[in-house]
């Protein structure tokens, strides 16, 4: 299981599933993060936290710790 923390700086990733419950999930899928959507990862920052991406064409930056919870896999 690959997640988006694992994504490597100008890869390009598609969301497979969310681990999480209630109002963190919900606050992830808020974001426009859901299963199906492809993710650019911009930036990490460097001690790891956090990890600028591009999701639905706007930036967002992610936590470390919610970016461990988007199971990703590579876009095709």
């Amino acid at each position: 299981m690959n997640t988006l923390r694992e994504a490597k700086i100008g890869q390009t990733v598609k969301v497979v599933k969310l681990h999480g419950e209630g109002a963190v999930k919900r606050r992830i899928m808020d974001m426009g993060i859901t299963r199906g959507v492809e993710i650019y990862v911009r930036k990490v920052a460097p001690l790891g936290d956090p990890v600028e991406v591009t999701v639905r064409g706007y930036e967002l930056s992610l936590r470390k710790a919610d970016a461990e919870m988007i199971e990703v896999e590579d876009a095709q």
